[in-house]
């Protein structure tokens, strides 16, 4: 008789043996219990914590979630009305809360450093018949992944990624009964550093419990933590790591935010991914997404093979007649033609750049976040930069538009299916921007709703990313947006729903 993971078709001998692997180090490792984590449309972990028998066993038979997991927005309010007759009309399979089964990855197991005995395992959603929930974000990546594979390439990427950790002052406000809510409040924090001193020695030496917890916990988790740097702004801090494949880069992201958020909490530090926490005087973090085209050779590689390819985008000499500001002096043919359709349509991936509404205070004039759709030649008020030079093997494009906060498998989704309609339209940008904060030129959106109307109007990113994912992400997100309206204390709504959360 066959096993969950046999219906999904993606049990093979190698991954039996994956799993006799796993087994053996849950056992070897004294591990009691492991946590079974996947990641919402809103990018963050969710999962169930089994005892490690029950965990061995999840490997071939899964586990069942409640499918209205995959339906909430960020104060984890559903946005369907599932238990009502037509509530689910769009997501029929998800009437009445019906289950989900979740199915881990054997590769991914991993003991956690900051809980002893206590290991963890990624999974994904499947219907209970064995078909893939083509709402998982995960699975969104992987299609574009696929797509991406057809024409010849992979996609390299490097996370630079800012965010902000405070030391706890005081956890009374978020634990008192008397003050619960939906969502809670966060707790009380001070700064770890005064901020406005970019990169100083000294403010590293300041900071230097809390990094070192970081640098720790990113270590231990297999995440390869290039560089941890003082931001600009207060209690703010930038984490860069060594470029990978795109899906492993996305699955990285998301381990190493729950990661550095639970171990700094049990250390007295609060974390927070939010783009600009509810402070005056903040400074706004991003989250600068590099990338570059690799050439894959065959066009049916398997997508378990992590491109390992020449960089596509770096051309041995200038194209002929061309200057600086053309982007084919730089760029390869493909790579120039990557960045055009980036730029096509760069308003309407802002939403999945930018998922919240926090996230657009960000774009102001001379703020190191973009405004404008423009390029620039390593040029960081532009949209986009484009880093190195012809014969240069690292030169590669940098999306300036996403926030720390950011669901990374729909980020890097969106860069996919964005570029590939220019590479199928040989779509040519225009000169490179050197005024990135002038009045002229077309703007990025100016709020999530304006976003989300660019992305529904975007007919290159919803036949990529599916029609029913896009209705399904932008109801999701309206929810949200529609809750912030009603609120009454706007600032108290961002400190609950981000600050505390994210």
């Amino acid at each position: 008789m066959s096993h969950f993971a046999q219906r999904c078709g993606v049990h093979d001998a190698a991954r039996e043996a994956a799993c006799l692997q796993t087994a053996r180090r849950i056992e070897a490792c004294g591990i009691e219990r492991v946590r079974l984590g996947w990641c919402d449309a809103h990018g963050m972990l969710r999962g169930k914590t089994l005892m490690a028998r029950a965990a061995i066993q999840a490997l071939r038979a899964g586990v069942g979630m409640v499918g209205t997991m995959m339906l909430k927005d960020t104060a984890d309010r559903t946005a369907w009305k599932v238990f009502e007759p037509g509530g689910t009309a769009d997501l029929p399979r998800f009437a009445g809360a019906a289950n989900l089964m979740l199915l881990p990855d054997p590769a991914s197991f991993t003991a956690l450093p900051w809980q002893a005995h206590t290991g963890w395992l990624r999974c994904q959603p499947w219907f209970a018949d064995g078909t893939p929930v083509p709402l998982d974000t995960r699975h969104v990546l992987q299609q574009a992944l696929a797509r991406l594979a057809q024409a010849g390439y992979g996609l390299k990427t490097g996370l630079e990624v800012e965010f902000h950790i405070y030391r706890i002052t005081d956890t009374s406000p978020q634990l008192d009964p008397e003050l619960a809510g939906w969502p809670g409040l966060p707790p009380m924090v001070e700064m770890i550093h005064p901020g406005y001193n970019l990169q100083a020695e000294a403010m590293i030496d300041m900071a230097d419990e809390p990094l070192a917890i970081v640098m720790r916990t990113a270590q231990a988790l297999g995440l390869p933590l290039q560089s941890l740097e003082i931001e600009l702004g207060p209690s703010q801090v930038e984490a860069v790591f060594d470029a990978t494949d795109a899906l492993t880069a996305a699955d990285q992201m998301v381990l190493f935010r729950n990661g550095v958020r639970q171990a700094l909490r049990r250390a007295g530090y609060h974390a927070t991914f939010m783009c600009r926490p509810p402070f005056p005087h903040i400074m706004s973090s991003g989250w600068h997404l590099h990338q570059s085209l690799v050439q894959m050779g065959l066009p049916h590689r398997s997508l378990a093979q992590p491109p390992n390819g020449q960089n596509a985008c770096m051309r041995d000499s200038p194209a002929p007649g061309t200057t600086p500001l053309d982007a084919q002096h730089t760029l390869s043919d493909a790579a120039s033609h990557w960045l055009a359709g980036l730029l096509a349509h760069a308003r309407g991936m802002t939403a999945l750049c930018t998922p919240t509404i926090n996230g657009f205070a960000r774009f102001r004039p001379n703020a190191l976040a973009p405004q404008s759709v423009i390029w620039g030649q390593d040029n960081r008020g532009a949209l986009l930069r484009v880093v190195g030079g012809a014969g240069d093997a690292a030169t590669r494009i940098e999306n300036r538009l996403g926030e720390p906060a950011a669901n990374p498998y729909l980020y890097m989704a969106s860069q996919i299916h964005a570029g590939l309609d220019g590479l199928a339209q040989r779509l040519q940008p225009p000169q490179a921007c050197k005024a990135p904060y002038a009045e002229t030129g077309e703007k990025i959106p100016t709020s999530l709703g304006e976003a989300l109307a660019e992305l529904q109007a975007d007919e290159a990113l919803r036949a990529g990313l599916g029609e029913d994912f896009v209705r399904y992400f932008c109801r999701i997100k309206q929810h949200e947006i529609e809750r912030h309206a009603d609120a009454k204390d706007k600032p108290d709504f961002e400190r609950r729903e981000y600050f505390a959360r994210i």
